[in-house]
């Protein structure tokens, strides 16, 4: 892969005002500056392969995912519980870790810091790192997860008032979350745009969606039900799958269930949320091999558009042609040169895995396609070809490790000891 380059000359300024923090490039589009579209996805770290499991909390403003959290860790009456209350209160983007002794990181050092998986996001800019805040909690169940709560969405804010990309920032956390929560209460069940963007994005993750109907004891059994009800409906066309992501229902925090309500059912939910939890952990070995196994996929088939791309302009380029006019054309309509097509006719690669098209307009006009070699003149006697070492880890080694690492388990045995839940995870601020 080539360096970055100055783009200034080869892109047309835009009406915004946005500069990016890679290039310096002003005015690029709502989906990102060119320049960082080196790959359709970025290349995950050496720190974000060995990071462990992440837990995101996301939903509407004040239904209780900072609650949910001290709930969980038992934060309530400390020094470092997350702050709660009626109005909006989280601004930042919270990232609860495990550390020898209470402490709290500025976004701007967990940024710098290399060691962690989080130093990718100094791409969103200073103005965003100072809306990231880590916390680091001597607490048993963070040694094995990490917790990450986010700003409450409400429908009425325009993204460019949050000062930083709202909508990209949630991407890059859901794209590396082993877990999402999203929370909803009874009094806030619409569906607006903004949270219908959000939907779009978990789009392909919902075997890692639950759904948390939090506050369910402040109903009395007909209105919850009728919420209920109603929070299907509204979700509904947001998530088009068979299977709808699991609901659990239930009041997370610490005080005591309102009289005449489900005691019991609440409390199965969290013990049941808790068991959820832990598979999580347990699978992390296995979540971790699955995705980078989904990332050296998506390079061979960059690796196999751009190569397709160089033979085609190889093939149409000729003594008189114009090199800089005959790939424009290839780039502005590569279906007329089968482009796509032809990688669809290898077995190994899907349809749904193709990147977007219009991703290589903005990547060839920062990477010159005469930049590249073919794949076939990447090759040598004593490394042999690294496409041929691609397909064996995607095809071979990292299903037999994938393998070798479920036979070394029991099936359906939780381990709670090790993630101090107990090994029958109980309430443990209410009264059996």
């Amino acid at each position: 892969m080539v360096g970055l380059r100055d783009p200034s000359h080869l892109l047309p300024p835009c009406g915004g005002v946005s500069s990016c923090p890679a290039c310096g490039h002003k005015g690029f589009p709502a989906s990102g500056c060119p320049c960082e579209q080196e790959m359709p996805q970025a290349s995950p770290r050496d720190g974000e392969i060995t990071s462990k499991p992440m837990v995101l909390f996301l939903g509407p403003w004040s239904v209780g995912k900072s609650s949910m959290i001290n709930y969980l860790l038992g934060l309530d009456d400390t020094p470092y519980q997350l702050y709660t209350g009626a109005e909006p209160t989280t601004s930042e983007f919270t990232v609860i870790m495990h550390g020898p002794k209470l402490k709290t990181i500025e976004g701007i050092v967990m940024a710098a810091d290399s060691a962690r998986s989080f130093s990718p996001l100094e791409k969103f800019g200073q103005n965003f790192l100072e809306k990231l805040i880590g916390i680091e909690v001597p607490h048993k169940l963070l040694e094995r997860v990490t917790f990450v709560d986010t700003p409450g969405i409400i429908e009425n804010r325009k993204q460019q008032e949050r000062g930083y990309p709202f909508n990209d920032v949630c991407q890059w956390f859901i794209d590396r979350a082993d877990l999402i929560f999203v929370v909803f209460d009874p009094t806030k069940l619409d569906v607006g745009l903004e949270l219908e963007m959000l939907f779009r994005q978990l789009k392909g993750r919902e075997s890692q969606i639950r759904i948390i109907l939090n506050k369910a004891d402040s109903l009395a059994t007909q209105e919850l039900m009728r919420v209920y009800g109603a929070l299907f409906w509204s979700l509904a066309p947001l998530i088009n799958v068979t299977e709808p992501p699991r609901v659990y229902v239930s009041s997370f925090w610490p005080h005591e269930y309102q009289p005449d309500t489900h005691k019991d059912l609440f409390l199965k939910e969290e013990i049941s949320l808790l068991e959820d939890l832990n598979q999580v952990i347990e699978n992390r070995m296995e979540n971790k091999i699955a995705f980078i196994r989904q990332h050296a996929i998506r390079v061979r088939i960059h690796a196999l558009l751009v190569d397709r791309y160089l033979q085609t302009y190889k093939d149409k380029m000729t003594f008189f042609s114009d090199g800089e006019l005959v790939f424009r054309d290839i780039v502005e309509d590569p279906d007329k040169f089968f482009i796509f097509k032809s990688i669809l006719a290898k077995t190994n690669v899907s349809k749904f895995d193709l990147p977007n098209r219009e991703a290589y307009k903005d990547f060839f006009g920062i990477n010159p396609i005469t930049s590249f070699k073919l794949l076939s003149q990447q090759c040598s006697y004593m490394g042999g070809c690294f496409l041929e070492k691609i397909e064996k880890a995607i095809t071979r080694e990292l299903p037999d490790l994938l393998g070798s690492i479920g036979l070394g388990k029991k099936p359906n045995v939780l381990s709670c000891d090790i993630t101090g839940c107990g090994e029958n995870p109980k309430n443990r601020y209410k009264k059996p």
